[in-house]
């Protein structure tokens, strides 16, 4: 008998094929369950050790998207993460091996941008060339229409911040790993992305299944 596991090795590779192919929608998130919020905070750590052989499955995936800036209250389109002036300028580009994606919250989907192995370009540090996902933080400075010129980035940085630690937050309660990052060559990345010259890289944040626990910071 197939064991979940060794169905989801094989249903991911399909998921992905059929996303760079054009077929962008992610299943629905589970929004119930999950670890107590004290006891997530109890967890949480950063982690830069990975099981590569375990890839996240794309109903795992789909949740942490959704945990991450997902849309919690449909009939307004506000997300589960805060943003200034509710400008929702953060986006989050999904580097996988197969490819480069861009999550769009309304319609709860993938974007194709790239084809191709990027994940290298996220960092410098070895574990993020074989890691399962890294997610890139792009601050979209045009939808911060409110804000004055010389504050956008400034703002870009603190709803980043919100939307990390949701995707912390998230991992301790599904037995993940995750650590966010700052270094890492921002013009290539910016390139490959093919971002607009106002849309900034802010952070990158690795997740994968702990290859073996950590405790850091």
């Amino acid at each position: 008998m197939f064991t979940p596991r060794f169905l989801i090795s094989l249903l991911l590779p399909t998921l992905l094929l059929t996303l760079a192919a054009g077929c962008r929608t992610l299943p629905q998130p589970q929004t119930d369950g999950g670890m107590p919020l004290m006891l997530a905070l109890k967890e949480r750590q950063s982690i830069r050790e990975y099981d590569t052989a375990k890839p996240l499955s794309p109903e795992t995936l789909s949740n942490l998207l959704w945990a991450a800036d997902g849309i919690n209250r449909p009939e307004t389109g506000k997300r589960t993460a805060p943003s200034a002036m509710n400008s929702q300028e953060v986006e989050i580009y999904v580097v996988l091996e197969q490819g480069a994606y861009r999550f769009e919250p309304k319609n709860h989907q993938l974007d194709p941008i790239a084809v191709g192995d990027l994940r290298a370009q996220t960092g410098g540090e070895e574990f993020v060339k074989t890691a399962p996902v890294n997610l890139v933080y792009v601050a979209d400075l045009d939808k911060l229409t409110k804000a004055p010129e010389n504050e956008k980035e400034f703002y870009g940085g603190v709803d980043t911040g919100f939307i990390s630690q949701n995707v912390y937050l998230f991992c301790a309660s599904e037995g993940l790993g995750t650590v966010v990052r700052a270094g890492f060559d921002r013009a290539a990345l910016t390139q490959s992305l093919k971002l607009r010259p106002t849309q900034k890289i802010i952070l990158v944040q690795t997740v994968g299944y702990p290859k073996q626990k950590s405790q850091e910071k």
